[in-house]
């Protein structure tokens, strides 16, 4: 497979792009890491963009990332948002893990409001979905679909006693 090739290829695959939890929020409109490839106190955000950018492009297509290489002397995050504010993430000397959770707490959506946006798109987009809380009470309201044994009953060459012939 020529996509397991390279430096770390586990972060190609689907199953790594979609484990994570960095979606961003509605407002958030761009992204922009500057970091330098060189010096101890940009490691943090080396390994962030190396782990995590993939995964943040992936959750987000239509939010623009950019990422500035040896243009800065500190390592910084610069978001912007679609009111024409900006909010300025420093993350100089922190670790890959902190700026992860302090990135999530600030621009990403919770775990609950991911949980709930999850359930309604699995329950409201597929309509073969029925019963309780969905479209359709019963499959018998599909058109082409057997009508309710309960209102209508059954032809006995259908029913499992007749089938088999215990009736």
């Amino acid at each position: 497979m020529p996509f397991m090739k390279g430096l770390a290829p586990i972060r190609r695959t689907l199953q790594y792009l979609e484990s994570s939890k960095l979606v961003l929020r509605e407002r958030v409109q761009l992204v922009s890491v500057n970091y330098n490839t060189h010096g101890e106190h940009h490691k943090g955000v080396q390994e962030f963009v190396f782990w995590h950018l993939p995964q943040l492009q992936y959750k987000n297509p239509n939010i623009q990332i950019a990422t500035f290489r040896n243009l800065t002397p500190t390592p910084f995050i610069r978001i912007f948002l679609d009111d024409g504010e900006d909010v300025l993430m420093d993350v100089d000397s922190k670790s890959r893990p902190e700026i992860y959770d302090h990135f999530r707490k600030i621009f990403c959506k919770s775990d609950s409001k991911l949980a709930q946006e999850e359930w309604e798109r699995q329950s409201r987009d597929n309509p073969a979905n029925f019963g309780w809380g969905c479209d359709r009470q019963c499959i018998c309201e599909v058109p082409g679909q057997v009508p309710c044994p309960g209102i209508i009953p059954l032809p006995k060459f259908m029913r499992g006693k007749y089938k088999s012939g215990k009736a």
